[in-house]
């Protein structure tokens, strides 16, 4: 059951409303008495109000127009909201009833001033909306309305009086609920997250539904390609996996270890990997990627030239440089293709991945291969790089680290996958048998390396993450603006809401002020600490007085913005 912790956000204070009342003929009286008076009136609005079947309490108001949103609350009881218990009666099935319930409130706010954070394609924990022990909490944002700097109380009058309780009355209360839609959504979110817990169980990374419609229709809409083929598992790699609600479930497991998926331009390579790499989501249903899930410790991996590396352990990867610098402590404001790619293996296997995506379309051309022919014209002892196929095999096999892997233009990684998988026209194919037979034939390339050695862990230093009061801004899903930093997110390609950006800048912030970056834990034990307060207190260990949007994020993507973040500083290496 999900459990009610942490103080309720907002100022306790309650200015005396004109008509000496707290309810919703005392804010009506309110804005009317105020219309056309100074903006700056509107904060007598702060604190709550009690409606019938709900409270609102305006936590936030802005100075003037131009200024952010104000924000505000609604708390709708468990005995007014009324949905039955078993829809929310664990933590999963509860974050899938707000998931519902936020985007039901989205759809009738769109011609409101009302604003809610509902999200896209991912149903994400919001901060906009939680269900507690079946109580409906909403946050809201809204543009006080003024005309020039006199407020206008009728269009407050309605938003707040009239569009909020609507809202309320419509789509936060189970008996004018879309029934059978609701529960068709809860059970879906609870069905894709049991599959995505059983694929250890069954000795798997991923899983991918026959039907699923994997292509999206454009780089900025996210919603299933119309008359799409839909996605049949190779008979090969068909398995059929039992969930809660579906009953059986069949398609096409991913084993661990290392696959390969090749294929011709455009027929389907880095679509299947994309949905791959957002299969660490519970998705809408409908987007056709309900049953596409992976481990939740699946990292996409990418090159990123001209990022900051900070004493990150790469030596697996690099045995020396022309400098004489360590390459078990590796620092750089300005990391090549190559050093960037190795930096971010080292950084997420220090993280806990368990399984790594790669695309060769993202990835630096010199980690990834190293042909028969270059290896005889540049001798070992001037190449300092060891390509990422001669590590793939200990990775898994020394560090238990699996790996999916789009190549198209190079055959060396058939010599090391241990399944290749051919996309034909979007059709899967098994072609692991062929590619043996490929491989049994010697191309005069050297060996793998001897092995992937343990790497160094960081200690970083908690003042080196700004802390008094520290903007936090979400950039779209591209960079985080941390007080005067600026940190570029752009590669770390497994974010997918701006809600999630805000939620890493409050986390990195939290994770200071709450101890757990104390300047003693490496990375790894403060990310396992802050792992534990989310399942245990869930968005209020994010930040349990920011009053805004936020998305609880990944520790990986935690991870990725401490590592990106330029005032890091790494204290010791244990």
């Amino acid at each position: 059951m999900a459990q009610r912790t942490g103080p309720r956000r907002g100022d306790r204070r309650q200015p005396q409303a004109a008509s000496g009342r707290r309810d919703e003929q005392g804010l009506r009286d309110e804005l009317r008495n105020m219309h056309g008076t100074s903006y700056g009136r509107y904060k007598a609005l702060r604190g709550s109000w009690s409606f019938g079947g709900f409270t609102l309490e305006v936590q936030r108001v802005q100075p003037d127009p131009f200024a952010p949103a104000s924000r505000c609350e609604v708390r709708v009881p468990a005995q007014v909201a009324d949905f039955p218990r078993e829809l929310w009666h664990n933590q999963v099935r509860a974050r899938a009833l707000a998931g519902f319930l936020v985007r039901a409130a989205h759809r009738r706010l769109r011609d409101s001033r009302l604003r809610v954070d509902a999200g896209r394609q991912q149903v994400l924990d919001r901060s906009a909306c939680q269900v507690v022990d079946g109580e409906v909490v909403l946050r809201l944002g809204i543009d006080l309305p003024g005309r020039g700097r006199t407020i206008d109380g009728t269009q407050a009058e309605r938003a707040l009086c009239e569009d909020l309780p609507e809202v309320v009355e419509q789509a936060l209360r189970f008996a004018t609920a879309e029934q059978t839609r609701l529960r068709e959504f809860v059970d879906s979110i609870e069905d894709t997250d049991a599959l995505r817990r059983g694929l250890t169980e069954h000795g798997l990374v991923a899983f991918v539904a026959d039907g699923s419609i994997l292509p999206r229709r454009s780089g900025v809409d996210d919603h299933p390609l119309t008359d799409a083929v839909p996605f049949r598992s190779p008979e090969s790699l068909r398995v059929t996996m039992r969930v809660p609600n579906r009953g059986e479930v069949t398609g096409m497991g991913v084993p661990e270890g290392i696959t390969l998926i090749v294929g011709g331009g455009f027929h389907g390579k880095s679509t299947l990997l994309r949905a791959l790499e957002y299969g660490i989501y519970d998705h809408v249903p409908g987007d056709g990627r309900e049953l596409v899930v992976c481990r939740d410790d699946t990292v996409k991996i990418r090159a990123e030239d001209g990022r900051r590396v900070h004493r990150v352990d790469v030596s697996p990867f690099v045995s020396h440089l022309p400098t004489g610098a360590d390459t078990a402590d590796f620092s750089t404001d300005n990391a090549s293709g190559s050093t960037s790619q190795a930096a971010a293996i080292s950084e997420s296997v220090e993280a806990g991945a368990g399984v790594l995506l790669v695309d060769e379309d993202t990835a630096a051309t010199n980690l990834m291969i190293r042909d028969a022919r270059m290896q005889e014209l540049v001798a070992k002892d001037s190449e300092p790089l060891t390509p990422f196929v001669d590590l793939i095999r200990p990775l898994s096999r020394q560090r238990g680290v699996s790996t999916v892997l789009v190549m198209g233009g190079s055959g060396d990684y058939m010599d090391v996958a241990d399944r290749v998988l051919m996309m034909d026209a979007y059709r899967a194919l098994d072609v692991t048998e062929r590619a043996r037979e490929l491989a049994a034939n010697p191309t005069g390339r050297h060996s793998e390396a001897d092995g992937f050695p343990a790497l160094r862990a960081r200690v970083p230093d908690p003042r080196s993450v700004d802390t008094e009061r520290p903007k936090v801004r979400a950039r779209g899903v591209d960079a985080l603006t941390l007080g005067e930093s600026t940190v570029e997110l752009r590669a770390v390609e497994q974010i997918v809401d701006p809600s999630q950006v805000t939620g890493i800048g409050l986390a990195l912030v939290t994770c200071v002020r709450r101890g757990l970056l104390d300047g003693d834990r490496t990375v790894a034990e403060v990310l396992d600490a802050f792992a534990a307060e989310v399942a245990e207190r869930g968005v209020h260990a994010v930040d349990d007085r920011y009053v805004g949007d936020f998305a609880v994020p990944r520790t990986f993507e935690l991870a990725a913005a401490l590592n990106r973040l330029r005032t890091l500083r790494v204290s010791r290496l244990a």
